[in-house]
């Protein structure tokens, strides 16, 4: 039998414990989603992630974020490669042929010329949504929504009075950066120029010490970064520069359905805030970029036409052999073109 003294004890302790089991279960049902991306708080990346930690707060989910910014997981390419293997379910990141040679679509020049054809494309519903994820559907990927970052432009070196803007006739010679990506090599060959693929860490050095004359693929907010080393901004808006913003489909499959369409709900809440945001972010930092000294020079209708017609002739039909028919009818109808 057990001693009076004990048996008061034993039940204090089986009162404890079943008051503290249940809520043990509910913080251990609470899905853990570890959220990073390789980009400093000044990015949209940082906005869009803490707008959809609030979001998710909103819908009451289930799930517990993990924010990892800034590349404390790593740089860009390999926080995606974990994303792929469910290591870091969410992320956002730009495209890279590293892992689909499809993916340089997103460096592809002239599907839209402007944020209102950019919105309807790019933004939530939008056809680009789908094609993407097509793509990257296949490396167990869903794509939440496409982050915009801005228009692509040419900057010229500090010292260089050129401004190239009728193509290629006054861009030939002119030595111009591009990432290592076949596509901003063919377009910026088509333009005339004489393209040198230089890594994005090596760009500042090089524009500084004359390697090469100009860069393109430059949003505003590139140039902000670089302005110390740049004399003018051309407004080629040959691109429109996004990301993606993906979830792991086998972790996202393990969710509750209502956890899921909770996390949905959010996402979707969050792309309409950032849409609202980035046109005006993206101006905000050309605004900064001409009141620190630089040039904005500006395409005229006919000459930003022209350019057009020669990647629409070179670029797209080289870009059409890895996309293939059905992505690129897409395309041709979201820019005019069918």
């Amino acid at each position: 039998m057990m001693n009076k003294k004990i048996k008061p004890f034993v039940g204090s302790c089986l009162l404890a414990a079943s008051l503290i089991f249940p809520a043990m279960q509910s913080a251990q049902a609470a899905e853990k989603l570890t959220l990073a991306h390789a980009f400093p708080s000044e990015h949209i990346f940082h906005l869009t992630s803490t707008t959809f930690m609030d979001e998710l707060k909103k819908e009451g989910a289930d799930i517990n974020v993990d924010y990892h910014p800034g590349g404390s997981l790593g740089d860009w390419a390999s926080i995606f490669e974990q994303s792929m293997e469910g290591v870091v379910p969410m992320t956002m990141s730009f495209g890279s042929s590293e892992f689909d040679s499809r993916l340089d679509l997103t460096f592809m020049s002239y599907i839209v010329s402007d944020w209102d054809e950019a919105f309807k494309a790019y933004g939530p519903k939008g056809q680009m949504t789908e094609v993407y994820n097509d793509i990257l559907g296949e490396m167990d990927l869903v794509v939440l929504g496409i982050v915009p970052t801005g228009f692509g432009s040419i900057v010229m070196r500090k010292g260089n009075q050129s401004e190239p803007t009728n193509f290629p006739t006054d861009s030939k010679g002119i030595k111009i950066r591009v990432p290592a990506i076949q596509v901003g090599i063919e377009r910026f060959k088509s333009f005339g120029f004489n393209p040198v693929a230089i890594p994005l860490s090596e760009l500042y050095t090089a524009l500084q010490l004359g390697t090469v004359d100009a860069s393109g693929i430059q949003t505003a907010s590139d140039v902000w970064l670089i302005r110390d080393v740049v004399e003018s901004y051309v407004l080629t808006k040959d691109y429109f520069e996004h990301a993606f913003w993906v979830v792991n489909k086998s972790w996202l499959e393990k969710l509750s359905e209502e956890d899921r369409q909770k996390l949905f709900a959010a996402s979707e809440a969050t792309m309409i805030k950032i849409w609202d945001e980035a046109q005006a972010v993206d101006e905000n930092f050309l605004e900064k970029v001409e009141q620190s000294g630089i040039k904005i020079v500006k395409l005229s209708d006919e000459e930003s036409a022209k350019a057009k017609q020669l990647a629409y002739a070179n670029e797209w039909p080289f870009m059409a052999k890895s996309l293939g028919p059905k992505i690129m009818d897409v395309l041709r109808n979201i820019a005019g073109l069918n």
